[in-house]
C-alpha cells in the first residue's frame, strides 16, 4: 500500500516530458475514470476498463504525427466525451473504440460480440463517416459530412463523439502541415463549428473557432489575444463596480448564486471587428456577466429569473430594445436563458445573462445535459426532433450533389430563429430572415408548391415577404400553382430551397421526355434526318451546349418549331456549322498554345509556395473576391490549370474552397521584395467641412506618395463618407494611411475593406 501511493506521488509530480509513454497513457486513463466517476451517470467502469485495454492493445506501437503513442488521442477523445459533453459510459466505450476498426484488423462484429450491439453501432456510424476526412478527394469532406447527418437521426452520439474527436484534432493541429493545418481549420470553421452551435456545445462551438482562426491568422489571434490579456486589469475593477450593489442585492434575497465575467472568445472579437471595420479599442462589448442560481424548486425558475432582472433593472439603466426572453421560448438549440442589457459604471452597455443552473449546464453541454434533466418521456417534438427531422428530409432528395447539399444545410446550422403563427395559433420556429414561402413549405410540401400569396397579420402581401417573430400568416393556394426558379431567390430555409429544386429537376425530366418527342415528330413530318449535325445546327443558333437543354426549351415551349426553324436546319449555308466548329474545338487548341508558352510548373504541396514576380510575370493570380496584398495572411489555391490562385485565409470563398477542395489548398508566402502595386480600397467617415477632401488627398499622394486609383465622396446634413481607392505595396501601407487620415480632426474613421 505503501509502495503504491509512493509510486502515484512520484508520478503526479513528473511533467509530461519526463514520463514513459506507458505512463503517459496510464495518467490519462486515470484521469479519464476520475471524470466519469464525479459524474451523475450509473457507474459502469468494469466495461470502460475492458474498453480501453482492447483498443490500448488493438494500437499498440501506433504512433501520431506528433509522436505520442495513438491510443492517447481516443482517451482525449473519451474525456471531451464525458467532461465537457456529459455522455456516460455507452459513449465513453464507443470514443475509445472509434478508431479500431478503420485503423485495425478488427471488425465491427468484433466489437459487437465484445462489447454488444449499442457501441457496435456507434463505432459503425463513426467509421461510415471518419474515412476521408483527411484524405486526397475533392469534395470528400462534404460527401462525409453528408453521411456523418445520416447517421444523426438513429443516434445523436455518433455527431457529439464526432465533434469530440475534431476538438482534440484541432487541439493537435500545430504538428500538421501548413497546407493542411488551413484545410482542416477552414473546415472546422464551416461545418463542426456551426454543427456544435446548432446542438447547444457552446463552449465547444468557441474552443473550435477560437483554434482555426489561431491557426489561419496566428499573427491576429496573438495580438488580441494580447491585448485581452493587457486590458484585464480594467476590466475587473469595472466588474467589481459593476458587480458590487448586485451581489448586495441578491444576497438579501437570500439567493443560492454566482456571479461571473466572460469574456469575449478571440475569434468573435476578431469577427466584430472585421464586420463592423473597427479597431479592437472600439470594442465596447468585451465582456457579459452572468449570474447563475441555484434555485429552491425547479419549477419557480422562470419567475427567479424575473426577480433577478428586476433587481438588475431597479440598480441600472435599461436599454430596452436589447431585452432577450429565452428562457419563455428556448432556442432551437435547447438554450435557455434571460439576457439584459444596461447601462454600466463607464457609460458603455454590458450584457446580463441570467440562467439557473440547470440552464448553465444546458447551455455549455447542449442536449446531452437536456437528457440528463428530463423526467419521463414526452409527447411533443422536439426543437432537436424537428431539425433531424429536415434534415433527413434534404437527404431524401434522389441527386443531390454534395458541395450543393453542404451550402444548402448550412442554411439551417447557421440559423437564429423567429417564432410565427398558424391561423390556428399553433407556434413555428424559423430561421431569421424566412419568407412567407418558407412557412408554406414548414407547413407542408404541397403548400409550398401550390402557394400564390399569403396572409401575414390578416394583409395580403407577396409571397416574399419577410417574416417577423409574432407575426400569424396564413398561405393562400391554387392546385394549377407551380413554382418556379424566381422562387429560389426568396427562399431562406433549407427545406423551402430542396423541395422546389427538386420540383424544378422534376419538370425539368418531363420537359426534356416531352421536347424530343415533339422534336422527332418534328423532324419525321419534314423529312429531316435526325442527325447530330442537325442537333449541332440547333444547339448552335440557340446558344445552348447541350441536347438536353434544346429538348427543355422545346417541351416547355421556349423554342418554337415552326418554318423558320425547318428553314434554318435545311439551309446549305456551312456558316453556322463553322462558327459551330470553332466554338467547340478552337478553345482545345488555345488551350494547347497556351500550355506551350506557359509551361505548368509542378507545385510542392507540401512546401510553402513563395509568391513572387520575376521579369514581369508572377507565378500567382489574385483571387477577385477578396484582393489580398502582401502582409495579408494568405494560401493558396490549385485551380484546374494547375494555376495558384491566392486568397486571403479570411475570405468566405476560402473557407469554402477548404471545406470542399482541401487537398488543392497549398501553404503560401509573399516573397519580401515588394516593388509590385496592388489596389486596395479604404472607407472613410467624418465631419464635413471646407477643405476637408483637399485635406485628405494632400496627406495621401503628398505627405505619403501614394498613388490613388479612384475617389468617391457623398455628403449628406454635414457627414461625409466614402471610398477611396489606392495602389500600395503591402498591409504596412495601407495601415499606415489609415492611420495618417485618422489624424485629420474631421476624419472619424479610415478602415480598409474588401471592394
Amino acid at each position: 500500500m505503501f509502495v503504491t501511493s509512493f509510486r502515484r506521488q512520484t508520478m503526479s509530480e513528473l511533467t509530461d516530458l519526463e514520463l514513459t509513454d506507458e505512463q503517459k497513457i496510464d495518467k490519462e486513463f486515470k484521469a479519464l475514470l476520475n471524470d466519469y466517476l464525479n459524474s451523475n451517470h450509473r457507474k459502469k467502469v468494469e466495461i470502460i476498463e475492458r474498453a480501453f485495454n482492447f483498443a490500448n492493445e488493438a494500437h499498440k506501437g501506433i504512433k501520431r504525427r506528433s509522436g505520442e503513442p495513438y491510443i492517447l488521442h481516443p482517451l482525449a477523445v473519451a474525456r471531451i466525451v464525458c467532461r465537457d459533453i456529459g455522455l456516460g459510459s455507452t459513449s465513453i466505450c464507443a470514443a475509445l473504440l472509434h478508431d479500431v476498426v478503420e485503423d485495425t484488423d478488427y471488425t465491427e462484429e468484433d466489437i459487437e460480440n465484445l462489447f454488444g450491439k449499442k457501441i457496435a453501432q456507434i463505432v459503425s456510424g463513426l467509421t461510415k463517416i471518419s474515412g476521408g476526412i483527411f484524405g486526397d478527394k475533392a469534395s470528400a469532406q462534404a460527401e462525409n459530412f453528408r453521411k456523418l447527418l445520416l447517421t444523426m437521426p438513429e443516434d445523436i452520439r455518433v455527431i457529439l463523439i464526432k465533434i469530440a474527436d475534431r476538438l482534440h484534432n484541432m487541439r493537435t493541429l500545430g504538428s500538421m502541415l501548413p497546407s493542411k493545418q488551413y484545410k482542416i481549420a477552414g473546415e472546422t470553421l464551416y461545418i463542426y463549428a456551426p454543427l456544435a452551435h446548432r446542438l447547444g456545445l457552446f463552449a465547444i462551438k468557441t474552443e473550435l473557432e477560437d483554434l482555426s482562426f489561431k491557426y489561419e491568422h496566428p499573427d491576429a489571434y496573438a495580438d488580441i489575444n494580447q491585448k485581452i490579456i493587457d486590458s484585464e486589469e480594467d476590466r475587473t475593477k469595472l466588474f467589481e463596480i459593476f458587480a458590487q450593489p448586485i451581489k448586495k442585492q441578491l444576497e438579501a434575497m437570500g439567493l443560492d448564486f454566482e456571479i461571473k465575467a466572460r469574456v469575449k472568445s478571440v475569434y468573435s472579437i476578431w469577427n466584430k471587428m472585421q464586420v463592423k471595420n473597427i479597431p479592437f479599442e472600439e470594442v465596447y462589448d468585451l465582456f457579459a456577466v452572468r449570474i447563475i442560481f441555484k434555485p429552491k424548486d425547479y419549477k419557480d425558475e422562470k419567475t427567479d429569473c424575473w426577480k433577478i432582472y428586476s433587481i438588475i433593472t431597479d440598480i441600472y439603466k435599461l436599454h430596452p430594445e436589447r431585452i432577450r426572453d429565452w428562457v419563455s421560448r428556448p432556442k432551437a438549440n435547447g438554450y435557455q436563458a434571460l439576457h439584459v442589457t444596461v447601462m454600466g459604471p463607464d457609460g458603455n452597455w454590458i450584457e446580463v445573462q441570467i440562467r439557473s443552473d440547470k440552464m448553465d449546464d444546458i447551455a455549455e453541454r447542449g442536449f446531452a445535459a437536456h437528457w440528463k434533466y428530463k423526467v419521463g418521456e414526452t409527447d411533443e417534438e422536439s426543437e432537436l426532433d424537428k431539425w433531424l427531422k429536415t434534415i433527413k428530409e434534404i437527404l431524401e432528395n434522389p441527386e443531390p450533389n454534395a458541395l450543393d447539399f453542404l451550402d444548402t444545410i448550412k442554411l439551417n446550422l447557421f440559423a437564429s430563429e423567429i417564432f410565427v403563427f398558424t391561423p390556428k395559433g399553433d407556434l413555428k420556429t424559423l430561421p431569421k430572415n424566412a419568407t412567407a414561402l418558407d412557412f408554406a413549405f414548414s407547413l407542408h410540401t404541397n403548400i409550398g408548391l401550390q402557394a400564390i400569396a399569403a396572409k401575414v397579420n390578416h394583409k395580403l402581401v407577396p409571397l416574399s415577404q419577410p417574416l417577423q417573430s409574432g407575426d400569424q400568416v396564413e398561405i393562400l393556394t391554387s392546385k394549377n400553382q407551380s413554382p418556379n426558379h424566381d422562387a429560389l431567390n426568396y427562399v431562406n430555409t433549407a427545406k423551402a430551397k430542396t423541395k422546389i429544386i427538386g420540383y424544378l429537376r422534376k419538370e425539368k425530366r418531363i420537359n426534356i421526355q416531352k421536347g424530343e418527342k415533339l422534336l422527332n415528330h418534328f423532324f419525321e413530318k419534314n423529312q429531316i434526318e435526325a442527325s447530330q449535325v442537325v442537333i449541332d445546327k440547333l444547339l448552335s443558333h440557340f446558344c445552348l451546349k447541350k441536347r438536353e437543354e434544346l429538348f427543355s426549351k422545346v417541351g416547355n415551349g421556349e423554342i418554337e418549331l415552326d418554318e423558320n426553324t425547318k428553314k434554318l436546319i435545311k439551309e446549305k449555308n456551312g456558316n453556322v456549322l463553322l462558327k459551330y466548329w470553332k466554338m467547340s474545338f478552337g478553345k482545345k487548341d488555345d488551350s494547347q498554345n497556351q500550355k506551350k508558352e506557359n509551361p505548368a510548373h509542378i507545385i510542392n504541396r507540401k512546401e510553402t509556395y513563395i509568391l513572387r514576380e520575376v521579369n514581369g510575370k508572377k507565378n500567382y493570380t489574385i483571387a477577385a473576391c477578396c484582393k489580398p496584398i502582401p502582409g495579408d495572411d494568405v494560401l493558396g489555391y490549385i485551380n484546374d490549370n494547375e494555376s495558384v490562385v491566392v486568397h486571403k485565409r479570411s475570405c468566405p470563398l476560402a473557407t469554402k474552397l477548404k471545406s470542399s477542395f482541401g487537398p488543392r489548398i497549398i501553404s503560401a508566402q509573399w516573397a519580401g521584395d515588394n516593388e509590385k502595386s496592388f489596389s486596395a480600397t479604404i472607407e472613410i467617415k467624418g465631419i464635413d467641412s471646407v477643405g476637408v477632401l483637399n485635406h485628405i488627398t494632400q496627406v495621401i499622394t503628398g505627405n505619403l506618395a501614394v498613388n490613388i486609383r479612384n475617389l468617391h465622396i457623398d455628403t449628406s446634413d454635414g457627414i461625409f463618407q466614402g471610398k477611396i481607392g489606392v495602389f500600395v505595396h503591402d498591409v504596412n501601407e495601407v495601415e499606415n494611411l489609415c492611420h495618417s487620415l485618422k489624424q485629420i480632426n474631421e476624419v472619424k474613421s479610415a478602415n480598409r475593406i474588401n471592394q
